[in-house]
C-alpha cells in the first residue's frame, strides 16, 4: 500500500471556501463509490491548516483520486488559496484502530 499525506496552510479568508471544495470531493465520492484507495482530510483547530491522506489500496482495477472531477476543481486553484502551499510526503502506516 502507497499512503501520501500532503499540508498546507489556507488563505485565512479563503478557507471556508476550501472546505467547500474538499466536501464537494467527498459528495462525489460517496455518489460514485470508487475503488482502490481510502481518502481523509483534516482540518486543523487553527481554522487554517488542512491535512490529506490517501491510502492506496491493493486491488486488481484501482481507480484514482484524480479522475474525481471535483477532485480536479479543487486542485485546480489550489496554489490561489494557500498561505502556505501544499507539501506532499510519502509515508509508512505504523498502525491504526477502525
Amino acid at each position: 500500500m502507497k499512503t501520501i499525506v500532503v499540508r498546507y496552510q489556507a488563505k485565512p479568508e479563503r478557507a471556508d471556501e476550501n472546505q467547500r471544495l474538499i466536501e464537494a470531493v467527498f459528495a462525489e465520492l460517496n455518489d460514485r463509490e470508487p475503488e482502490g484507495f481510502t481518502y481523509k482530510v483534516f482540518r486543523l483547530v487553527d481554522g487554517v491548516s488542512f491535512i490529506h491522506v490517501v491510502i492506496e489500496h491493493d486491488v486488481d482495477e484501482p481507480e484514482s483520486l484524480q479522475d474525481v472531477a471535483a477532485f480536479q476543481a479543487f486542485v485546480a486553484d489550489i496554489a490561489d488559496r494557500c498561505e502556505i502551499p501544499p507539501v506532499a510526503m510519502g509515508a509508512t502506516i505504523v498502525g491504526g484502530y477502525r
